[in-house]
């Protein structure tokens, strides 16, 4: 009995590929890697709800999307260049959403 070998063509990558805005594939190390950024930002911005993407499983790192990915960058633009404090750094965003409100 002969078998036929039939060989596969491999799929071409596409250098071009586009990821939803909202798609979460980039992992807090990568983040860091793409904006030059410590680990305690995301930890931070994590623990006061200002980006805190969910956890896929309990376990499992958390996986951030191009949104927030942009969010922590627009974040650590004032955190860093203007020496801003994430209290004030909330005020700022919701003074950015039109959210603010003065008590």
């Amino acid at each position: 009995m002969k078998v036929k070998i039939v060989k596969k063509q491999p799929s071409k990558f596409k250098e071009g590929f586009d990821i939803a805005p909202d798609e979460p594939v980039f992992t807090t190390g990568v983040v860091c890697r793409l904006l030059d950024i410590p680990v305690w930002v995301l930890k931070q911005l994590d623990a006061a709800g200002i980006v805190s993407p969910p956890r896929k499983r309990p376990a499992k790192a958390r996986l951030y999307s191009k949104k927030e990915v942009r969010m922590v960058q627009h974040c650590w633009y004032y955190l860093e260049k203007h020496d801003v404090k994430i209290s004030g750094l909330k005020v700022i965003l919701q003074m950015e959403q039109g959210t603010f409100k003065k008590e």
